[in-house]
């Protein structure tokens, strides 16, 4: 068998499992987010999947993304929250791209938007207390009330409202779910009656069944990684649907005090053997993990030594029998005795989310 130089393999069937389970434990619609690339993932070939397993929207940061799916054929309903100042939203709209909307200006441009007989389906998010994007507190009042306004008038139809929560806490995140039902009884005094309101992600998904509410916006749980320092994506019924591998690039034997990699910031203790792995920073392998980033090779795991560089790492294997070509595993489901990526995201310092969202383009995506 020949082992690829480097890539990443997605298994889609882990996805669509991981939605079937959000759907089974929450009851409630499952939206996937798809942003990023689909967290690194590959966006459409993870939409399809999420959405033949029962997920009923899509969500995504930016309108390119949004865009973008559509061109690749995925013709769900798909909403879009972050918008460049000045953004408008002709295309976005003629396309049937659901929007976030998180001020009145952005409120008066999607209105702008709408052709004919066809309203902009528009989600109102207001601020909780996450203090990023959102409807200010002070000024739900005007933007409700103009949204129910131009619903009248066929210009938008309010889908969704929605927030989104700290986990700071669960009492921060109790807070944050008062203040968001405060502002949908204003909305409904207002007249804006949404048809799903949603403010857990993955995290309160799980831990807090009060915020699932209507939808849930199922991120990271989708593709398998935990949420939680304290457990396990297995403890939680996931499966990780990223593996990361490559092929030993080189092999080669050295005496004791051999230095490694920039900076000889590690030198070989005794006489080993070093296995050289063709991928780096430029990749995704995070350099600040260097010197403690575990990987597979031949079922064993090795950690590696010396600075990680943008294109390439070095493992020492010790006396094991490793040659060229043979298969290393830098990370995928863990319950197959391999590293994971929150293995990965603690010998960096951050966490699984980073971890597979920054895998590099060079990295070819195979799906299975």
């Amino acid at each position: 068998m020949t082992v690829p130089f480097r890539e990443a393999t997605i298994d889609l069937d882990a996805i669509a499992d991981n939605v079937r389970h959000f759907r089974r434990l929450t009851g409630v619609e499952v939206l996937v987010v798809v942003k990023a690339n689909a967290y690194g993932h590959g966006a459409a070939p993870a939409a399809v999947a999420a959405l033949s397993a029962g997920a009923t929207r899509l969500g995504v940061a930016e309108i390119p993304e949004a865009l973008e799916l559509r061109r690749q054929g995925v013709h769900a309903p798909i909403v879009a929250w972050l918008h460049a100042p000045g953004e408008r939203f002709v295309q976005a709209a003629a396309e049937g791209i659901e929007l976030g909307i998180s001020s009145y200006d952005q409120l008066q441009a999607a209105a702008a938007a709408a052709s004919g007989d066809r309203p902009v389906a528009v989600h109102l998010k207001l601020e909780t207390g996450l203090s990023r994007n959102g409807i200010a507190p002070d000024g739900w009042g005007t933007v409700l009330a103009e949204a129910a306004r131009l619903e009248r008038i066929g210009r938008v139809r309010v889908v969704g409202l929605f927030s989104h929560l700290s986990n700071a806490s669960p009492a921060d995140d109790r807070a944050a779910l008062a203040r968001f039902e405060e502002g949908v009884a204003q909305a409904a005094a207002l007249g804006v009656r949404p048809e799903i309101r949603h403010i857990a992600a993955t995290a309160a998904a799980i831990d807090l069944p009060e915020t699932r509410l209507d939808a849930v916006r199922i991120g990271i749980g989708t593709y398998g990684l935990s949420p939680f320092d304290d457990r396990s994506s297995a403890e939680l019924g996931l499966r990780p649907a990223m593996t990361l591998r490559g092929a030993v690039a080189a092999v080669r034997r050295v005496p004791a005090g051999t230095g490694v990699s920039y900076d000889y910031a590690h030198r070989t203790d005794r006489e080993t053997t070093l296995a050289l792995v063709p991928l780096g920073y430029a990749d995704g392998v995070p350099r600040s993990a260097s010197g403690r980033l575990p990987v597979s090779i031949g079922g064993r795991r090795y950690t590696n030594v010396g600075r990680i560089a943008m294109d390439q790492f070095v493992v020492d294997v010790g006396d094991a029998p490793v040659a060229v070509g043979d298969e290393v595993i830098l990370f995928g489901d863990p319950t197959l005795g391999v590293p994971s990526a929150a293995d990965w995201a603690e010998a960096a310092g951050t966490i699984g989310y980073e971890i597979v969202t920054r895998i590099g383009h060079r990295v070819p995506r195979r799906t299975t």
